[in-house]
């Protein structure tokens, strides 16, 4: 009876060593899923944040700039902005309010040196990139006058679009009301003369006025119109906005 439970028991317990040991040769061939964070897992490149402009600042002169001693028309002028999340780097766009030409300059880093026309208006924003992903994100956009030798009063900044704005389409009327904003240094605006028509180059004079906006425009369905404002100032400095157009449906 002895000899019959012993070897009872010496065959169960093979059979539980045998089972274990297959359990976890089973375990073995056939892992559990990865859970995440493996190197085969797919790269997540979050997409840029907008930059903060720092300097030079709004609707202020910049009189900062290191004049070229090999051309006294121009300086050097240093432009920065606080590092904006997940940004790699940036570009600098900076366009001559006078001409409407701009230049771009890349940085790795939130600043960078740009030799620039002196007594001239600009504007400028920067746009941040990241590696990885085409997204990018715009900063908000300033305008500064570079200061200019001997110059005591400024030009008004060109005017800017708000109503129709550039290159809208808007719906089908027989009237519209034209609006736009306008900021000067010197704070002594006067005046705005509005010119508007069916041309590329507007040079009818619609009407002049101390506000900043005209009302009761006559317009036709289908037709494309151009428009541009001319700002004055209590000195007589003027300036020409951009030609804006848009299309009534």
């Amino acid at each position: 009876m002895k000899l019959n439970n012993f070897l009872y028991l010496s065959i169960l317990s093979c059979a539980l060593i045998s089972t274990g040991c297959s359990s976890s040769s089973s375990d073995d061939d056939n892992p559990p899923p990865p859970t995440g964070g493996g190197d085969d897992d797919p790269v997540v490149v979050l997409a840029p944040s907008a930059a903060t402009l720092v300097f030079p600042e709004d609707v202020t002169e910049c009189n900062t700039g290191v004049v070229d001693p090999n051309d006294e028309t121009k300086s050097t002028v240093t432009f920065e902005w606080n590092i904006s999340e997940n940004t790699d780097r940036y570009t600098v766009t900076l366009t001559n309010l006078n001409t409407n030409s701009s230049t771009f300059v890349n940085s790795n880093t939130n600043e960078v040196d740009i030799l620039i026309d002196r007594g001239t208006p600009y504007s400028w924003f920067v746009t941040s990139r990241a590696n990885g992903t085409s997204e990018s994100a715009d900063s908000q956009v300033f305008r500064f006058f570079n200061e200019g030798p001997g110059v005591e009063n400024y030009a008004p900044f060109p005017a800017e679009a708000v109503a129709p704005s550039r290159g809208a389409t808007i719906a089908t009327t027989t009237m519209v009301t034209l609006e736009w904003t306008a900021s000067d240094i010197d704070d002594d605006i006067v005046s705005f003369e509005v010119f508007f028509g069916t041309e590329a180059d507007p040079v009818t004079s619609i009407g002049s006025g101390e506000t900043t906006s005209l009302e009761a425009v006559p317009v036709t369905s289908g037709t494309t119109y151009f428009w541009t404002v001319v700002t004055t100032d209590s000195t007589g400095n003027t300036s020409t906005s951009e030609i804006f157009q848009f299309k009534v449906g």
